[in-house]
């Protein structure tokens, strides 16, 4: 039987919401909306589906397929995909640049969701709402701004990790995800009853279809599929070194890519009718979570408390996404260098804090996450999809990909896999150079 020494999700539920809580992120919330309805509205989710279900399928399950196989995350699933072809050297050697790619997401991501905390605090006390936002958000994204709720924020995570490895993950993500959820799904029913909402409504869902021959609109789509997915070539592995050799790993990849876009969907509908309700020019990014919603929950009948509900869920979302990143680093210096679980749950949360605290500043940090999402993340993602689908092979990958399930794959997923989604994969990569970033 499967077990690894940091212990396995105890279902396949269980492990679905801890995938769920790695893939829904800030770029559900700050960016898709946006997106969706920018790029053609109904029309977008075309391609955008399309994407989510091809990455989900054949992407996901290859990143839970190997971490199960290997029987541990990103540095010794390099390794042994490459040991196939008498290579493991070059897999050791490779295996760090995805895992450069979680912990540099990770730094980046404290400071962000830092900011996230603050906000929510200062919505309890109502600061945020009794001043002007873009001031506020400047105060806190300034050099060292925020540095006790950066703290905060990386230590309710290494808290977490500390209690437990994948029990622990399973039980924070049972509890966050659903709530996460839950409170948008409230948000989303409010806005429905604002006056003017009908107008956002047609900006997200009223289909654009000429958008379908802009090569923007695919590009864009699968952009936001990708790496809303949290294909990072090293995350999912560790989650899947996790699984039980009797879960199904194409379904349950179905099953979070699934979640996830509903968690995109939650999203748009709490976020964009309320834009248009109050005549905001609909934005993108940073400026849309912390300068517009919140001038938003000014205007809006009790809105103290739904900025409270907003940025508590937006909270729930990050720290799941973080607990991802750092366990993907945490358990691969456990295998590399036989640390003991708590030194290296401490080591990652003291660099990550260290790293971080030079990155406070809004433009810093955008500059990094810029570097890391744009070529370390996708790079990593593609040196995976070779590793996995032409390194390791796919009869060998298949073996895996089928144990769990009652039925063989289907036909089409090895021509789907080695030749539609690793070249995917690759022009992912490319167009991020060439557009400067699409995900």
């Amino acid at each position: 039987m499967h077990t690894h020494k940091n212990g396995s999700f105890t279902n396949s539920l269980g492990f679905v919401l801890a995938c769920v809580g790695s893939a829904v992120g800030l770029g559900n919330i700050w960016m898709f909306p946006y997106r969706l309805g920018e790029y053609g509205g109904a029309a977008f989710l075309i391609p955008y589906i399309f994407f989510i279900c091809l990455f989900g399928f054949v992407g996901l399950s290859a990143e839970f397929a190997i971490g199960r196989r290997a029987g541990t995350g990103t540095l010794g699933s390099y390794e042994h995909c490459w040991s196939s072809i008498n290579k493991g050297k070059i897999g050791k050697i490779m295996g760090w640049i995805p895992l450069l790619g979680s912990l540099g997401i990770a730094i980046g991501y404290s400071v962000i969701i830092g900011w996230v905390l603050r906000f929510l605090c200062g919505s309890v006390t109502n600061t945020v709402l009794e001043r002007d936002s873009a001031e506020y958000f400047g105060e806190v994204t300034a050099m060292m701004g925020n540095v006790p709720w950066h703290v905060i924020v990386i230590g309710a995570t290494v808290v977490i990790l500390l209690i437990g490895a994948a029990t622990q993950i399973e039980k924070a993500n049972k509890i966050l995800m659903p709530l996460f959820f839950l409170l948008f799904a409230v948000l989303a029913i409010r806005v429905f009853f604002l006056p003017g909402a009908a107008e956002g409504y047609k900006f997200l869902f009223v289909p654009k279809w000429e958008a379908l021959a802009n090569v923007d609109t695919w590009v864009m789509a699968m952009g936001q599929a990708f790496f809303s997915l949290s294909i990072t070539g090293s995350g999912m592995i560790v989650y899947g070194s996790y699984l039980s050799k009797k879960e199904n790993i194409p379904k349950a990849s179905l099953q979070t890519a699934f979640f996830d876009t509903i968690a995109a969907m939650l999203s748009a509908l709490a976020i964009m009718p309320a834009v248009f309700a109050f005549g905001i020019e609909p934005t993108a990014g940073p400026s849309l979570m912390f300068v517009t919603i919140p001038n938003i929950f000014r205007q809006m009948p009790m809105g103290r408390l739904f900025a409270i509900i907003f940025f508590l869920s937006v909270c729930f979302a990050g720290i799941t996404s973080l607990i991802n990143m750092f366990e993907a680093v945490i358990e691969s210096w456990q295998h590399k260098f036989q640390m003991k679980r708590n030194r290296a749950v401490l080591l990652c949360g003291a660099l990550t804090l260290v790293v971080g605290l030079f990155l406070e500043e809004e433009a810093r940090v955008g500059h990094w996450m810029d570097f890391i999402t744009i070529i370390v993340v996708p790079f990593g993602a593609v040196l995976g999809a070779v590793s996995i689908y032409y390194i390791l092979g796919f009869d060998r990958i298949k073996e895996e990909l089928e144990t769990g399930r009652e039925k063989k794959l289907p036909v089409l997923f090895k021509p789907v896999a080695k030749y539609l989604y690793v070249p995917l994969a690759v022009i992912v990569f490319i167009l991020g150079l060439i557009y400067k970033g699409i995900g």
